[in-house]
């Protein structure tokens, strides 16, 4: 069981004075030695309340572990040292809270397969037909080639097609029809 090496506190504590008065009065920090003394005495039962708050023992120790940083730290704030116990918990309890929703939070921002995922070998015959529909769609005259592209791909009406194209309604049915048979030609072919 790791041991919190003694430091020496930054200024000694102070006692009050016998003589009573206010202005000598300054309360004693937690010291070191007592932050050592209470480490060996309740790591296990901190350990052990971190357990219930959290689901592995790494997490567990790692959080009791950056509450007596914390609190060591802060030793000189905790004017009652018979405290520095109850601090310990709150820390430990907070500490615990803090791990929970870095998790939940993870665990949200993970991306989630899709239900139908296609396997990598659908995946890749996938890309092999697309490749062969880019090269036949280059295959195409100009003209079909965007209305195919405008109508199928970018979702526009044949309305919004000819608008785009400056052509008549009756054109785009002409080349989109056109521009389908000798897609379907191709891609036959290469079958």
């Amino acid at each position: 069981m790791p041991v919190i090496a003694p430091m020496p506190a930054a200024r000694p504590a102070q006692l009050p004075s016998q003589r009573g008065n206010a202005e000598e009065t300054v309360a004693a920090g937690t010291t070191v030695d007592h932050l050592t003394e209470t480490y060996r005495a309740h790591y296990r039962s901190l350990l052990g309340l971190a357990a219930l708050l959290l689901d592995d023992t790494a997490s567990c120790e790692d959080v009791v572990q950056e509450a007596f940083i914390r609190v060591h730290s802060a030793r000189s704030r905790v004017r009652e040292p018979e405290k520095t116990l109850a601090y310990l918990r709150q820390t430990v309890v907070n500490l615990s809270r803090s791990a929970l929703r870095r998790r939940i939070l993870g665990l949200k921002l993970l991306s989630k397969p899709m239900p139908d995922m296609a396997s990598a070998e659908e995946g890749a015959y996938d890309q092999l037909e697309r490749d062969a529909l880019i090269k036949a769609m280059k295959g195409l005259q100009r003209r079909q080639r965007e209305v195919l592209v405008l109508r199928y791909f970018a979702d526009m009406t044949e309305a919004q097609v000819a608008e785009t194209l400056g052509v008549s309604l009756g054109s785009v049915k002409a080349y989109g029809s056109r521009g389908i048979a000798a897609l379907r030609v191709v891609m036959e072919a290469q079958a």
